[in-house]
C-alpha cells in the first residue's frame, strides 16, 4: 500500500535543502590586489603606471604586467632615459621592486637621479572665471572676441589625460630624498662587474646578455615574482629597467656594421625577456639606440618581439629646434606598436601627431598643434613684403588693414 501523499511531501521536504536548484550564481574571478596596480577596463589586464600620465594615456591606460615597452631613444639620450627614470620612480613610490641594469652607468648613479615626486600634487588647475559686471550681457562676451566663422568650431584639447586619477606626479628639478629612494628594494645588474662573475654559457647569445638575462631569472625566482611560486605571502610587481641595450658597451656590433657579427643576439635576448615577463609578476622598460641601426628588417623584428614600441625624435641639433612652429615643443613622439591582450584589436591612440616637451619642472606629452599664425616674425615680414606691393598698384591702405586683422 502506497504511502499518503502528505507523509511523502513533509519526508521529501525534510530531506531536501532550501535552496534545491543546481545553478549558483557566477561571480568575477577576484584580481590580484598589490598596491600601484589596477585593472585595464577594456581587456581586464593588470596595469601599472610608467610615472608619465600622459604616456599612460596613449599605452591604453598604463603598462599591462608582463609585457614589455621599447623606448627609441632620441640621439642625445635624454628624454628617453628621463622616461627610464620617470619609470623607476614610480615603482619607489608604489613600494615596487626595481630591476636596474647597464652598461654605461652605476645602476645605483641612475637611481640617484630619480626625479622627487610631489606630494601635494593637483592634476587639473582650473581656471579662475573673471566676474561680470551687471550690465554686461552674457550673450556678447564671445562674439567680441571670436571671429564669427570661428565660433563653432571645436577647441583643440592637446593635452592627454585620462578621467580618472592613475600614477604619480614628480618634480625633475629636484631628486628623489635618499629616505624614500632606499626604502625600495632594489636589484642592480652592472656588466663591467657582474659579467666577470658569470659563468660562460653555450647560448646564441652573447655573454653579457646571457649573463643578464640569467640575473633576472635568479631574481624573478627568488624573491617570488614567479607565476608558480605560492601564494603564501603578499605579491608585489618587479620593474625592470634595461637601458641603452645594443648599444657597442654591451658587446652587440648591431649599431657598428652594416652586416653584424652578432644579428640575432639581441633578437634571442628579447624572445627569452618576453617569455620570463609572461610567467611572472614583472614589467621591463628597455630604452635601445635605433637611430644607430642600419638594418631596418632587423629593427622591425625587435619591435615586434616587444609589446609596446615608442620613438623619441628630438629637435636638439636639427633644423626644427629654431624653427617658430616648433617653439613650444621639444620633440616628437611616435607610437610604433601597443599591445592587444586579451582582446582580437588593439586599442589605438586617437591622435597620431604627438610632441612632447620639458617644463622646468614636469615631462609632458601633447597633441601636436600648430599656431594658425606663424609668430610675429612671419607677420611682419609679410607685413614688409606685401607693403610694398600694395603701395605699387596704389591700394596700401586697404591692403594694410586686411592684414592686421
Amino acid at each position: 500500500m502506497a504511502a499518503p501523499l502528505s507523509s511523502v511531501s513533509k519526508t521529501s521536504a525534510e530531506r531536501l535543502p532550501i535552496n534545491t536548484t543546481s545553478f549558483q550564481k557566477k561571480t568575477r574571478s577576484k584580481l590580484i590586489s598589490i598596491p600601484g596596480t589596477r585593472p585595464s577596463v577594456q581587456n581586464g589586464q593588470l596595469l601599472v603606471s610608467t610615472g608619465v600620465t600622459s604616456l599612460d594615456y596613449l599605452l591604453g591606460g598604463g603598462l599591462a604586467v608582463g609585457t614589455v615597452l621599447l623606448i627609441e631613444e632620441d640621439r642625445y639620450d635624454s628624454y628617453s632615459r628621463m622616461i627610464l627614470k620617470y619609470f623607476l620612480a614610480e615603482g619607489v613610490v608604489c613600494r615596487h621592486e626595481l630591476f636596474v641594469a647597464s652598461a654605461q652607468d652605476n645602476p645605483d648613479d641612475i637611481l640617484q637621479e630619480l626625479p622627487a615626486p610631489i606630494l601635494d600634487d593637483v592634476a587639473i588647475h582650473k581656471p579662475v572665471e573673471q566676474p561680470r559686471l551687471p550690465c554686461e550681457p552674457h550673450g556678447n562676451l564671445n562674439a567680441m572676441n571670436i571671429a564669427w566663422r570661428y565660433q563653432n568650431l571645436p577647441k583643440v584639447q592637446t593635452a592627454l589625460a585620462s578621467s580618472s586619477r592613475f600614477g604619480h606626479y614628480y618634480d625633475v628639478s629636484r631628486t628623489m630624498e635618499p629616505e624614500i629612494r632606499q626604502a625600495a628594494k632594489c636589484h642592480h645588474f652592472y656588466l663591467p662587474e657582474d659579467l666577470s662573475q658569470s659563468s660562460t654559457t653555450h647560448s646564441p647569445m652573447l655573454e653579457s646578455y646571457s649573463a643578464l638575462l640569467k640575473s633576472l631569472q635568479d631574481v624573478i625566482h627568488r624573491e617570488g615574482f614567479d607565476l608558480a611560486a605560492p601564494m603564501s605571502k603578499s605579491r608585489n610587481i618587479l620593474r625592470v629597467g634595461l637601458h641603452s641595450l645594443g648599444s657597442t658597451l654591451w658587446g652587440d656590433d648591431l649599431s657598428c656594421h652594416d652586416n653584424p657579427k652578432h644579428r640575432h643576439a639581441l633578437t634571442t635576448f628579447l624572445y627569452g625577456l618576453r617569455a620570463l615577463m609572461r610567467s611572472s609578476l614583472s614589467v621591463a622598460v628597455v630604452t635601445l639606440p635605433s637611430h644607430l641601426i642600419q638594418d631596418r628588417a632587423l629593427m622591425g623584428s625587435i619591435t615586434r618581439l616587444c609589446d609596446n614600441a615608442i620613438a623619441l625624435e628630438s629637435f636638439k641639433g636639427s633644423e626644427r629646434e629654431t624653427n617658430p612652429l616648433y617653439k613650444d615643443y621639444h620633440g616628437l613622439l611616435h607610437v610604433h606598436q601597443v599591445p592587444h591582450l586579451n582582446c582580437l584589436a588593439n586599442q589605438l591612440p586617437d591622435h597620431k601627431d604627438l610632441a612632447f616637451k620639458l617644463k622646468r619642472k614636469q615631462f609632458t606629452i601633447e597633441r601636436l598643434h600648430l599656431p594658425p599664425d606663424l609668430s610675429e616674425t612671419v607677420s611682419r615680414v609679410s607685413r614688409g613684403e606685401l607693403a610694398g606691393a600694395t603701395s605699387a598698384c596704389g591700394s596700401g591702405t586697404s591692403g594694410t588693414k586686411h592684414l592686421d586683422f
